[in-house]
C-alpha cells in the first residue's frame, strides 16, 4: 500500500475542460480500490466550493504561502472515497469562469503565480508540513500546471518520490525570465536542462527534468514526443530521459461509458445485441430534423474545434463527403472561424448535416449510442478517450495513426477483420487520405455481416482503469525504493 498525493488541476465531476479530469478522476478511484491510500489536491475554484458542499467539506488546515493566508479544505469526490484536499487560494477561488482564461479567450495574466501557489500548497502537504498528520510516498504530478511541484520537492532532502504525467506536450506553461526571478526559484534552475527553454520559463520542465519518473498516456505518444515532429522542442530532454519515460494507456469509466445500462440513450444494447443500437440513431434522427432513415450511415465528431483535432481536414473533404449518402452530427466548440465554417455548411445543408456548439454530456453519449462511425482524424492524440468510448459503444473509429489512436483502433482487410478488426485507419494527415479512409468505412458498412463483425470486435475490447493502475503500480514501486 502506497500513500500518494494525486495533484491535478481539473478533476471530473468537481471541474472538467478536458480529458485530464477524466483521469483525474478515475485513477485515484482505481487506485483507492486496489488498497491505496490516495488523495488530490486540487484549487478551490469557486464552483467546485459549491459542489463540494453538496458532497460535505470541512476545514483541515492553513498555510501561509509567500505571505498569503491558504485555507485547505477536505471533501470527497462525488460518487467515490476518494479525498479531496482544496487548496483555497484567492486567485483560484475568487474568479469565476474557465481555470486557465478569461471570457476573451486569453490566459489568465497571473497563470503564473496561481500555479505556482498551488505548487507550494503541494510542496507543503508533500513534506508534511501542513498540519494534516499525512505524508505521502509518492507525489503524482499532472501537465504543465503542476510542473513545479517537482522542481520544488528536489530541494528537500527528504522527499516522497515524484511522478510526472504528460497528457499533452503542447502546453508547455510558458512565461518570460522576469516570471522566473519573480518567483524566486534557484538561479542555477535557470539552465537548458532545468527550467529554461529558448529563453524562457518553462513550468513542464519542472516535472521533466526533476520527477522521479516521467508517463505519458500511451506507448505510440511516448515513442513520438522523443521525435521533433512530436516533441514541442522538448524531445532532447524527453529522449535524455527515456529510461525514465513510460506510456500508460488511459482507461475509461466502464460503468458510465456502457451501452448495457446508459440512461442517457434511447435504447440500452451490448455486443450480442448490438441489432438494437439502431434506436438509437432513428431517435436521434427524429430529434435533430434529419431524415428518419436506418440504412443512411451516420457520422459523429464530438470534441474541441481545433487544429490539433483535424477539423481542417474535416472542412476540406466535407464537399466530397457530402456526395455520399450520410449524415454528419457534430458536437463541439472552439475556435470562431471553425465554428462558423460548421455552421454554414449545417445551414446549406440540413437534411445531411447537425451542428451544435458547445458540449452537453447526455448529447455526447447520444451521438456514441447513434453514430454508425467516428470521426478522429486528429493531428496528433496523445491517448483519445472517444476513440475509446466509440469503440465501447460499436461507433467504428476513423482516426489518424497517431498516438492512442494507433495503439487502440486496427483496420484489416473486410476479409480478414478476424479478432482485431475494429475501425479504420488513415496514415496521412491529408483531407485526401481522410476522404479515402471514409470510403473504405461506408463501404464497409454496406457489408452487413463485416460491420457487425467489427462493432463486436470493438465492444469486446476492456478499456478499464484495472490495467493501467496495475501499470503505475509498478512504477511507483520502482521510484520509491530507488528514492
Amino acid at each position: 500500500m502506497q500513500k500518494i498525493l494525486f495533484a491535478t488541476s481539473e478533476a471530473h465531476p468537481l471541474i472538467k475542460t478536458g480529458g485530464l479530469a477524466d483521469v483525474a478522476s478515475s485513477l485515484p478511484r482505481a487506485l483507492l480500490k486496489r488498497g491505496h491510500d490516495i488523495k488530490i489536491i486540487l484549487p478551490a475554484y469557486p464552483s467546485v466550493l459549491l459542489k463540494a458542499k453538496d458532497v460535505g467539506i470541512k476545514k483541515v488546515g492553513e498555510l501561509n504561502i509567500v505571505g498569503q493566508s491558504i485555507t485547505l479544505w477536505q471533501t470527497r469526490l462525488p460518487g467515490s472515497r476518494v479525498i479531496v484536499i482544496l487548496a483555497d487560494i484567492p486567485q483560484f477561488s475568487e474568479r469565476e469562469g474557465n481555470p486557465y482564461c478569461g471570457p476573451d479567450g486569453n490566459d489568465w495574466s497571473d497563470n503564473h503565480w496561481r500555479f505556482f501557489v498551488f505548487a507550494k500548497a503541494a510542496e507543503a502537504i508533500a513534506l508534511n508540513q501542513a498540519n494534516l498528520n499525512w505524508q505521502p510516498d509518492i507525489v503524482h504530478c499532472n501537465d504543465w500546471q503542476t510542473g513545479l511541484i517537482p522542481a520544488l520537492l528536489a530541494q528537500a532532502e527528504t522527499k516522497p518520490a515524484t511522478v510526472f504525467t504528460i497528457h499533452n506536450l503542447a502546453y508547455r506553461g510558458l512565461f518570460s525570465y522576469q516570471v522566473f526571478a519573480e518567483l524566486g526559484m534557484p538561479s542555477e534552475y535557470w539552465h537548458h536542462e532545468k527550467l529554461e527553454f529558448y529563453g524562457q520559463l518553462s513550468f513542464i520542465k519542472g516535472g521533466l527534468a526533476f520527477a522521479d519518473a516521467i508517463t505519458t498516456v500511451s506507448q505510440s505518444y511516448a515513442q513520438e514526443i522523443q521525435t521533433p515532429e512530436f516533441g514541442c522542442g522538448l524531445d532532447g530532454v524527453l529522449r535524455a530521459r527515456t529510461n525514465d519515460l513510460s506510456g500508460v494507456l488511459n482507461g475509461i469509466d466502464m460503468d458510465e461509458w456502457n451501452p448495457g445500462s446508459d440512461k442517457l440513450i434511447t435504447q440500452n444494447y451490448n455486443r450480442r445485441t448490438v441489432n438494437q443500437k439502431v434506436k438509437n440513431k432513428l431517435a436521434l434522427q427524429e430529434k435533430l430534423g434529419l431524415p428518419v432513415n436506418e440504412a443512411i450511415p451516420m457520422l459523429g465528431f464530438i470534441g474541441r474545434l481545433v487544429e490539433q483535432k483535424g477539423i481542417d481536414l474535416i472542412l476540406n473533404q466535407m464537399s466530397q463527403l457530402l456526395t455520399h449518402d450520410c449524415q454528419v452530427v457534430i458536437l463541439g466548440s472552439g475556435f470562431a472561424t471553425y465554428e462558423q465554417a460548421l455552421k454554414n455548411i449545417a445551414a446549406q445543408h440540413p437534411n445531411k448535416v447537425s451542428v451544435t456548439i458547445g458540449y452537453n454530456e447526455a448529447f455526447a453519449h447520444q451521438i456514441e449510442a447513434s453514430a454508425d462511425m467516428f470521426l478522429m482524424p486528429s493531428m496528433f492524440e496523445p491517448c483519445g478517450l472517444n476513440q475509446m468510448y466509440s469503440l465501447r459503444y460499436g461507433t467504428l473509429p476513423i482516426v489518424n495513426a497517431v498516438g492512442g489512436l494507433r495503439d487502440t483502433v486496427i483496420e484489416k482487410p473486410f476479409d480478414d477483420v478476424g479478432t482485431d478488426g475494429n475501425g479504420f485507419v488513415f496514415h496521412l494527415p491529408t483531407a485526401e487520405d481522410l476522404h479515402l479512409t471514409i470510403k473504405r468505412a461506408l463501404s464497409a458498412y454496406q457489408q452487413p455481416d463485416v460491420w457487425k463483425k467489427m462493432q463486436q470486435n470493438a465492444m469486446s475490447q476492456n478499456f478499464s482503469w484495472e490495467k493501467s493502475a496495475e501499470r503505475y503500480e509498478e512504477i511507483y514501486s520502482c521510484i520509491v525504493k530507488s528514492v
